[in-house]
């Protein structure tokens, strides 16, 4: 499925003229009137991007920059505003707006920042998925093997964690063996990065 360009802007003029130009650039465009139509429309598990209007009738833009970040925290936004504020774009930026264009907006700058959310949006869903994938591995362990996880996991030997949970070596040599297998992990420093990605949803090198 291709991405998708969501447009809210409350200017039936403005709607026109970026559905055309999106249109003839090869993009798919959902355009709304108002905050709480995309809302009911849209679908968090679609790729692509929202450019939204600032001052938009119901919701302001960045009240529906945050309804998004509750849902989801997926879609990427781009701000469009006749009357921008340095302080709401520095809130808009702040919270992750990929960019923040004042109208008449610039045709090529438009074009620019969408392929960059889009390609954002691609990454951080590749990401997601891989962080789904871990939680799932780690949710197949019994509770004894994460037992076993969590002590592997702070570099202690197999003796040093038999003496821990009470267990004879050799069966916390085959717990251990059964843990990576089910991780698809073959080294402690393959596991501990395992655990960063899945319990703070980002990749175990970052930061």
């Amino acid at each position: 499925m291709n991405a998708v360009v969501y447009l809210v802007d409350d200017d039936p003029a403005v709607m026109r003229a970026l559905s055309r130009l999106l249109g003839a650039e090869g993009f798919e465009v959902a355009c709304f009137a108002d905050a709480t139509s995309f809302l009911a429309a849209h679908d968090p598990g679609r790729s692509g991007c929202a450019v939204i209007d600032l001052g938009l009738p119901d919701l302001d833009g960045l009240e529906l920059q945050e309804r998004l970040a509750e849902a989801d925290g997926c879609r990427q936004i781009l701000f469009l505003t006749g009357q921008g504020t340095i302080p709401a774009s520095v809130r808009a930026m702040r919270a992750g707006a990929v960019d923040f264009l004042t109208k008449p907006v610039e045709p090529v700058a438009l074009i620019r920042s969408i392929h960059a959310a889009i390609e954002r949006d691609g990454t951080l869903r590749l990401r997601k998925a891989a962080v789904d994938a871990d939680r799932a591995r780690l949710a197949s362990l019994t509770p004894r093997e994460t037992e076993v996880m969590e002590q592997v996991a702070a570099g202690r030997l197999n003796k040093q964690i038999a003496d821990r949970l009470g267990a004879a070596e050799k069966t916390i040599k085959v717990h251990r063996g059964r843990v990576m297998h089910k991780l698809g992990v073959r080294s402690v420093a393959d596991l501990v990065r395992l655990l960063a990605r899945a319990r703070d949803g980002r990749d175990g090198d970052a930061g």
